[in-house]
């Protein structure tokens, strides 16, 4: 019998709704929702295959790359913390991971003592935001980065201002950016570059919608711009962490890694962000939902339940907290759950 469940996509900060297909209670497929306000019918690619996780899914532990029983490794990770001094160990969270599962984890490092360590793409949390409505509506559109390509429903967004007289000024690192094609001024310089030379055409009904910088102190520039600013973050919930989190600059979690000798990974891929020579570390432990670069070169993987197999809550990037439900019912334990049998 076939069975249709409204959920959000978890592929980035914009907060798209997205339907999975289950037939006779396995997931089949997707399609887009099409009353969800945020996207109104349409998925990126990486929406329609954000199901690929779950169906690539850790079913066992993994212990010195032998599959074991959940039990055991999550009891070899408390044998490991126990014997571990608190300074030399470090938790990674994730804008992947839920609201719920940021709180618990945040509570657990710090009730040892632990490092915490938190990447949100170089990016910060700015008090006000544009929301995705301002940008159809702006007059003009200044983006950095090629969103149309990379967060294509709110390059969606962008191409409607276009349509509806704004001018777009385009800033990419990339050659052959999507969006360039569709910008009346376009540059490939640095960040800084981009907004002096774009100030006199910056005003209130402007708005700055960006997924990387080059420094710290673009950030501060693009505050100070006078117009609304919309930051789009790779991970679905980098805008809620960052209300419990404090965030290190890839330099910082850096400067943390090099005094670290046990590593603890929340459903994140920090070997995949991070330019660093992880073979530094004593011992990893992932708790991830499927394969990534970091669980690679983990001594200890657990598995931990997919975003379609709980219950949650994401902020995106305009702001909107956001919950949804398990579309499936799963053994797999999530994160608060292990951390509960590791406290």
């Amino acid at each position: 019998m076939l069975e249709i469940k409204h959920t959000l996509c978890p592929s980035c900060s914009v907060g798209c709704g997205i339907n999975v297909v289950l037939n006779d209670g396995e997931i089949v497929g997707t399609f887009p929702y099409k009353r969800h306000p945020v996207n109104a019918g349409k998925n990126c690619s990486n929406g329609r295959n954000s199901i690929d996780c779950y169906q690539n899914k850790f079913e066992s532990a993994v212990v010195s790359k032998s599959e074991t029983d959940v039990e055991k490794a999550i009891a070899d990770v408390s044998k490991e913390l126990s014997s571990a001094d608190a300074s030399s160990v470090t938790v990674i969270c994730s804008g992947n991971n839920s609201l719920e599962e940021i709180e618990a984890i945040k509570d657990f490092a710090e009730s040892k003592n632990y490092n915490i360590a938190f990447y949100a793409d170089d990016l910060k949390d700015f008090d006000a935001v544009a929301s995705y409505d301002d940008v159809e509506g702006a007059s003009n559109v200044f983006v950095i980065g090629d969103l149309l390509y990379e967060n294509p429903l709110i390059g969606r967004r962008i191409v409607h201002a276009k349509q509806n007289g704004a001018k777009i000024y385009a800033l990419s690192k990339v050659d052959k950016s999507v969006t360039l094609n569709i910008a009346d001024e376009s540059s490939n310089g640095s960040v800084q570059e981009f907004l002096d030379n774009n100030n006199a055409n910056i005003d209130e009904s402007s708005v700055i919608v960006f997924n990387y910088v080059d420094a710290q102190e673009d950030l501060d520039k693009i505050e100070a711009a006078g117009c609304k600013v919309l930051p789009v973050f790779s991970k679905s919930n980098t805008k809620g962490a960052l209300k419990i989190v404090d965030p290190k600059s890839e330099a910082e979690i850096i400067e943390v890694l090099n005094n670290t000798k046990l590593l603890l990974v929340f459903n994140d891929d920090v070997v995949e962000d991070i330019d660093f020579d992880f073979g530094k570390i004593s011992k990893i432990i992932s708790f991830a939902e499927c394969e990534n670069e970091t669980t690679k070169i983990s001594d200890i993987i657990i598995p931990i339940k997919t975003w379609l197999e709980k219950d949650g809550s994401f902020v995106n990037a305009m702001g909107e907290n956001q919950a949804f439900k398990a579309v499936v019912e799963s053994d797999a334990l999530s994160e608060i759950e292990i951390i509960g049998k590791l406290n």
